[in-house]
């Protein structure tokens, strides 16, 4: 019974300190959310930059050429693209 007398009496929490302390809950949460996250990302992201031959993952087509790129020449054939120029659409528009 002594006990009971020397604790303090619980005083109900208005409701603007109740709204106050949810906001700052929500804020608190959504800080470290997004911060594990960017952080996660930052640490992914720096995977990226390691050398380009040390590994046998290939990431791009320029981990996998050495030197520089081949282009084809402006009047290289480069097969069928036009399909509406093919012999046999012509031979049936003259007829």
């Amino acid at each position: 019974m002594i006990v009971a007398l020397l604790q303090p009496t619980p005083v109900a929490a208005s409701p603007i300190e109740i709204a106050i302390g949810a906001l700052l809950g929500l804020a608190l949460s959504t800080g470290f959310l997004l911060s594990l996250f960017i952080g996660f990302l930052v640490v992914v992201g720096f995977t990226k930059f390691r050398r380009k031959h040390d590994s046998l993952v290939v990431r791009d087509l320029s981990d996998r050429i050495d030197g520089e790129f081949d282009f084809l020449p402006p009047d290289a054939p480069r097969g069928p693209a036009d399909q509406l120029q093919t012999p046999e659409l012509l031979e049936q528009a003259k007829n």
